[in-house]
């Protein structure tokens, strides 16, 4: 690829893809940059769209063509489904781009209780974790598909990413239940 042509089909690479998280996490704690994305909501901006701008931006620098580098984000829990440490690493970057948003836009009584709301969620979400080392790896997979199914049908809402453990339970129950009537055929 000559230095003016850009990525423009394909796949990203695993390694891509986390280049551009890496950089888009550095690039947005940067006090310039969260002043720059500050300023374009108090222009009347919205915060999305500045941290799109800047994320075409680093797409520019890797060499990829920002309107199907953007796209191919919409792609990636499609296309990396399997690998789990990639999608982790994509769910901390949405998280992350959500977080620089509400800096920029909120007043800091309301950054505040978002925060704290959020770190309640995180804390249900560890001990759904925990509940969920009790049972065999089969059954972890099952629940994080539906915890993933769940997360995807609500647009990926923090709220959605916890399951409560009688939900597990139906989870596990109907796994073994669906099991035995095969293994019964």
């Amino acid at each position: 690829m000559s230095g003016s042509e850009l990525q423009s089909e394909g796949m990203l690479s695993k390694e891509q893809l986390i280049h551009f998280f890496k950089r888009f996490s550095y690039l947005t704690s940067l006090p310039d940059v969260k002043k720059r994305i500050a300023d374009d909501v108090r222009d009347h901006q919205e915060g999305d769209t500045v941290t799109t701008a800047i994320q075409g931006e680093i797409l520019l620098e890797m060499g990829v063509d920002p309107r199907f580098g953007i796209a191919y984000l919409g792609k990636i829990n499609t296309v990396y489904e399997n690998d789990r440490d990639l999608i982790i690493k994509f769910y901390e970057f949405v998280a992350k781009e959500e977080m620089v948003c509400d800096e920029a836009e909120l007043d800091p009584n309301e950054l505040a209780a978002k925060i704290q709301i959020q770190q309640k969620i995180h804390g249900q979400q560890l001990e759904m974790l925990k509940h969920m080392r009790k049972f065999h790896p089969d059954d972890q997979s099952a629940i994080l598909d539906m915890l993933h199914q769940q997360m995807e049908n609500a647009k990926f809402d923090n709220t959605a990413g916890v399951l409560t453990s009688e939900q597990i339970q139906e989870i596990v129950r109907r796994r073994i239940s669906s099991f035995t009537n095969t293994l019964v055929q």
